[in-house]
């Protein structure tokens, strides 16, 4: 696997992000970078923190303390639709798809297209069909020409292919998957892993919280291991194996010792789950 190169300024920087709800501390000065064109692995045990720090990238959650930057500049989001705008887009694992709605509906949910008619906006309905069924071609081919079917009607792995292209239609600069080969057939799972090289190649930065190590392995540039809210290893995957980055999720790494010299900047060259 070629790795990317880290000398161009990252696309997005988390520096030092605290999560605190009371006394427990969801994320303990968790720092990561992620640069154009790269697949970076979050894996770590349930209750590790990837959930609480994809979800404040995505401006589901605001950090207590820390900074986010945007391709060199310091930035907040107060809501995913801020996040959005901006180029970070999530799949999650529960897909969120609303079932009595076709592909399209889905794929353009809040962003609908408009044409003027005697002063009057209304639907574009055949420009969403056409810019629908170029995406998920790309991604289902079997359901190409089936865009106007109500999404309940379609399989588990056909409604994820629905949220990748409702994520994909407004040209992300990041893209955040959830567990996307959790419920996939092998079949399935191929089709996805190659969209995330293909991704790649289009100059996205995507993020990749999978228990399926080998997924990680395989498509990824760099993996990033937490426990306990806090950054473990951070290694180029081309440097480690599986059986490695298991016993760091275990046993943390002496994460005391760890989590607060290392950066995502400087991924080490040595060898490396999801919450």
């Amino acid at each position: 696997m070629i790795q990317q190169s880290t000398d161009a300024a990252p696309v997005v920087e988390l520096r030092n992000i605290e999560k605190r709800y009371g006394q427990v501390s969801a994320l303990r000065g968790m720092s990561l970078n992620l640069h154009k064109g790269e697949a970076v692995g979050i894996v770590g045990d349930n209750g590790a923190g990837k959930s609480t720090l994809v979800k404040i990238l995505c401006g589901a959650v605001q950090p207590t303390s820390g900074e986010i930057r945007l391709n060199g500049k310091p930035i907040g989001f107060n809501s995913p639709h801020e996040a959005r705008l901006s180029g970070i887009e999530i799949v999650y694992q529960d897909l969120a798809v609303i079932g009595h709605l076709t592909i399209t509906q889905n794929v353009f949910l809040g962003r609908e297209e408009t044409r003027s008619f005697a002063g009057v906006k209304l639907l574009d309905n055949r420009k969403m069909d056409r810019i629908t069924r170029k995406l998920i071609a790309g991604l289902d081919p079997g359901l190409e020409n089936r865009t106007r079917v109500s999404v309940d009607s379609l399989s588990g792995g056909q409604k994820q292919s629905v949220a990748v292209a409702r994520a994909m239609a407004f040209g992300p600069k990041v893209m955040i998957l959830d567990e996307p080969t959790a419920a996939l057939s092998v079949e399935k799972i191929e089709r996805m892993l190659t969209l995330i090289r293909t991704l790649k190649e289009s100059g996205l930065a995507v993020i990749l919280i999978s228990h399926r190590l080998q997924d990680i392995m395989t498509v990824c540039d760099r993996v990033v291991v937490m426990k306990s809210g806090a950054l473990v290893r951070d290694l180029h995957v081309c440097t480690t194996d599986i059986d490695e980055i298991v016993k760091l999720m275990v046993s943390g790494g002496e994460m005391g010792a760890v989590s607060g010299a290392l950066g995502s900047a400087h991924p080490e060259g040595a060898s490396t789950r999801s919450g």
